[in-house]
């Protein structure tokens, strides 16, 4: 029963669906029901809430985390344990809540569907719902309805459709029932089609149910909504495979310890124990805690910027992003059309028209005189339309006519003041055959004044008994109904070549052009038909309207742009629009320019279009299905995508990108809960500060990775070669598991409130396969953790040769203030602490107070040091340890050192 619909006759249509103008019977209607099936959404098997919770276990790093769980059940520390359970079920919590919102997408999807229709059956209209339409139906259309199918239109009378959040298109679509002959024409271009679920505007028609269900245009957006599975974060990624290379060297390192100390002859269970505790100790139980609020901290910032972050992770995956994908239509643009030009006596005037004046600030002239087509070419715009005005001043109507009439009204020209004096007398509609709209009114008899701050005139005017008629539409067809001009010398010649070239110039820029002409008359004609009215007409001037981008967007291309991501229009609007507003956003820039079309696409192959998807800036004309296909392009060529959009058709590409971002205000509820975040303002800047906020997160991130890892470094190679070098074990397992609950884990929660670094947005994204360990992450954990092993050795080496009874409290003690150093020298990759100050992050500060208290409290209090296996130090061996504990944040700021000295030496020689 499916076929391209739009390409047949009416009488095709109905031979082929099987019906005919008295509609089906009601007993046909019920076998196609029951053949196949209700005119509804289908969703595929959902999981259960428990099935969701359960899945949040299978990551490995939680995998590692309740081994590690089990591990310190075994050995005694049911504290370590409990802190382990809380931070995996926290997580869990977490991730549940986030994989069930998502799923309430297809909710959404199916409450754009019509609850019922007018169908015609057995000749008799009836409402019936929605769900029991089948193909073949015929339906009624009025203003206000909602689309409940898609079908072939039969019959339209001034029908208009808004098809925004289906096609993107912002303007309502005119309809008619002409049979179209291409077979691949983008659903915008169908204008004998009604979809389902678009809005009826204007008008009334008649169609036949050509699709139904899961098998029209919105039930294969729900399909592809349905069949994308969200992709692992960067994050996400980089975590997994960290936490494997992990726990395999944790792994391998205990073994070694617990042989080594067997062979050294060791007591077992002390060996067992040791290396058990390490194995706890190396694994990053924090980590995902730390993550976590980390992500929290970011998204509650973020909100307070107009940006809802609906899945946490999004919030890093924002520093990650090469490419945006944006929909034009309000998110680039207004959604709100506007004029833009005008052209009138030779001249292009451009808005805004505020306060009487031109946009080249020349006053515009109310003077109606016969000679003067400024105040006539406004006063054809604000009366010649069906605008109205609801309860709190906004206008109501079709978006071309409102963009006209706000034009007229911003001048000073007022409706409500010219109507008592240019009554309506007749009018004669738009349709699209003709592609013109006129109206005739009866003329004042006095002079006429705008609004505006104009002072009045009593200039020569026509008589009192005479009418004028405005007619407006396509510049071509008037041009061919006019012979003259009205321009400031009189009445003149029409200049066909000029106004040909003014269209062109201005359709070139994305404008949609409008013609308005006028006409005397010294009575009423007798026939008011377009054939009597709309001839013989003198053109007043020409009007460019277009829905413009935003001033904000604007700037917050540049700011991607400085920031090494690249942005990239995609709107279902045409190319010349669609080009222009490129070029004045400066997403097109005069370099690699390239503009390709939904049809272009079709025809290119998926290994051509990989090939060219990274030096295409605009796509135009395209369908829901491309959208998708845009952005895995780009993910196979390794970018990480962020899309944003507000209609029905971006949601399965929303659903499929690294990150989606929404529009809150006029983003449909699918796009919203198919998004990892919604932007409450629906203002493109708004992404600008969030991709800062998540560069400075993953910036955060990375440090208490660094500091994690060194300080287990530290840890393992302190215990590794203490046995290599002729020393005994050097910590007991209570120590390691105290520095890894305690020295690791407060300092490290507070490196989530860092502040971002300057220079965060003026860095390229990271690379999409950049590791964790890059930019030499990794080299530092392992030297800092050497450092970190040969000052706790030399101690422990010094305090036994020289006796002290104490020496393992020593050790401890110079481990945990070590580790301190460590955190406060690492806030910055290269700037110092001390040019930083140690206030900049105050909560970082005070964890480190807090843990040097704690650690002295293990030393110092009577009841810890049973616990503990601690003694009191004298106040010479604190000295001693606090020295030795300085040694690392001084290598860590020499290291800092050279790597700014080094980075001004290539500024230089660059």
């Amino acid at each position: 029963m499916i076929m391209h619909c739009h390409q047949k006759s009416i009488e095709e249509v109905f031979e082929n669906l099987g019906t005919s103008l008295r509609g089906l019977t009601a007993e046909e209607a019920r076998k196609r029901l029951l053949e196949y099936g209700p005119n509804e959404l289908t969703e595929k098997a959902k999981k259960t809430p428990l099935m969701m919770f359960l899945n949040q276990f299978r990551d490995f790093m939680i995998l590692i985390l309740v081994a590690a769980a089990l591990i310190s059940v075994f050995i005694g520390e049911l504290s370590d344990t409990i802190a382990i359970i809380v931070i995996v079920v926290l997580n869990a919590v977490v991730g549940f809540i986030q994989e069930y919102r998502a799923e309430q997408a297809m909710a959404a999807l199916k409450k754009m569907s019509a609850q019922s229709a007018i169908v015609i059956r057995d000749d008799v209209p009836a409402a019936v719902p929605a769900s029991e339409l089948v193909t073949g139906d015929l339906i009624i259309l009025d203003a206000g309805n909602v689309v409940p199918a898609d079908m072939r239109l039969i019959e339209s009378s001034r029908l208009k459709v808004e098809e925004a959040a289906l096609t993107g298109e912002s303007i309502p679509v005119e309809k008619n029932i002409k049979a179209l002959h291409d077979e691949h024409m983008p659903i915008g271009d169908r204008t004998n089609m009604a979809y389902k679920g678009t809005f009826v505007t204007y008008g009334r028609g008649r169609g036949v149910v050509s699709a139904t269900g899961m098998n029209t245009e919105l039930g294969k957006i729900a399909a592809m909504l349905q069949g994308e599975e969200e992709g692992k974060t960067p994050l996400q990624k980089r975590l997994a495979g960290f936490g494997r290379k992990l726990a395999l060297a944790v792994l391998a390192i205990c073994s070694i310890v617990f042989v080594i100390g067997i062979i050294r002859g060791e007591e077992p269970l002390l060996m067992l124990l040791t290396a058990i505790s390490l194995a706890v100790a190396a694994i990053p139980e924090a980590l995902p805690a730390v993550i976590t609020i980390s992500l929290a901290l970011g998204a509650k910032k973020l909100v307070k910027q107009n940006a809802l972050i609906r899945k946490l992770p999004a919030v890093e995956t924002l520093g990650s992003v090469t490419y945006i994908c944006s929909d034009k239509t309000g998110t680039l643009t207004l959604n709100k059309m506007t004029a833009e030009e005008i052209y009138a006596d030779g001249r292009i005037i451009k808005g805004p028209w505020g306060q009487g004046a031109m946009g080249s600030g020349e006053r515009i002239d109310h003077q109606l005189e016969p000679s003067n087509p400024q105040p006539l070419l406004f006063i054809a715009l604000a009366l010649s339309n069906d605008v109205r005005m609801d309860g709190s001043g906004n206008m109501i109507g079709d978006p071309t006519e409102t963009a006209l009439y706000a034009a007229a009204k911003e001048a000073g020209f007022d409706r409500n003041m010219l109507d008592e004096a240019y009554g309506r007398s007749a009018e004669i509609p738009f349709d699209s055959d003709r592609k013109l709209m006129t109206t005739i009114h009866k003329m004042p008899g006095s002079g006429v004044q705008g609004s505006g701050d104009a002072e009045p005139s009593n200039p020569r005017i026509l008589e009192p008994s005479q009418f004028i008629s405005f007619t407006k539409g396509a510049i071509d067809v008037l041009i061919d109904k006019s012979s003259t001009m009205q321009t400031s010398a009189g009445i003149v010649p029409i200049n066909r070549e000029e106004l040909h070239r003014v269209n062109n110039r201005m359709a070139a820029e994305g404008l949609r052009v409008l013609g308005i002409a006028m006409r005397h008359w010294d009575a009423l004609p007798d026939e008011i038909c377009p054939d009597a009215v709309e001839s013989e007409l003198i053109i007043l001037g020409l009007v460019g309207i277009m829905d413009p981008p935003r001033e904000e967007a604007k700037e917050a291309v540049q700011s991607c742009k400085a920031a090494g991501i690249k942005p990239v229009m995609i709107t279902g609007d045409h190319p010349l629009t669609a080009q222009a507003i490129a070029r004045r956003l400066g997403i097109l820039d005069g370099e690699a320019m390239s503009v390709i079309t939904g049809r272009e696409l079709d025809k290119l192959s998926i290994e051509e279009f990989e090939e060219r998807v990274e030096h295409i800036q605009v796509y135009a004309r395209v369908a829901p299905e491309q959208k998708l296909k845009i952005v895995k392009a780009l993910q196979d060529r390794g970018q990480f995508v962020a899309m944003t959009g507000d209609g029905v058709n971006d949601a399965p590409a929303l659903k499929r990108a690294d990150i989606g971002v929404a529009m809150g205000i006029t983003g449909t509820d699918v796009s919203k809960e198919a998004a990892h975040m919604i932007l409450l303002d629906d203002n493109f800047a708004t992404i600008v500060k969030a991709v800062r906020e998540g560069r400075k997160i993953y910036d955060n991130i990375r440090k208490f990775i660094k500091y994690l890892l060194t300080t287990n470094s530290g840890e393992i190679w302190t215990l590794f070669l203490a046995p290599l070098v002729g020393l005994p074990i050097p910590l007991l397992p209570i120590h390691i598991l105290w520095i890894n609950l305690v020295t690791d884990g407060l300092p490290a929660l507070a490196l989530a409130a860092e502040p971002a670094e300057g220079d965060v947005m003026n860095k390229p994204p990271r690379r999409p396969d950049e590791g964790i360990f890059s930019h030499g992450l990794g080299a530092h954990a392992v030297w800092v953790g050497l450092l970190m092993a040969a000052v706790v050795l030399a101690a422990q080496a010094w305090a036994i040769k020289t006796d002290h009874a104490h020496w393992q409290t020593m050790v401890f003690t110079i481990l945990c203030l070590t580790q301190l150093g460590h955190v406060l020298a690492i806030r910055s990759e290269r700037q110092s602490l001390f040019s930083m100050g140690l206030f900049s992050n105050r909560y970082l500060f005070g964890a480190v107070l807090l843990t040097f208290a704690l650690q002295m409290a293990t030393i110092y209090v009577p009841v810890l040091n049973k616990i503990f296996k601690t003694e009191p130090l004298t106040w010479q061996e604190m000295l001693i340890a606090l020295a030795l504990s300085s040694i690392v944040f001084i290598a860590v700021e020499i290291e800092k050192f050279i790597k700014r000295r080094s980075s001004r030496q290539k500024a230089v020689a660059a």
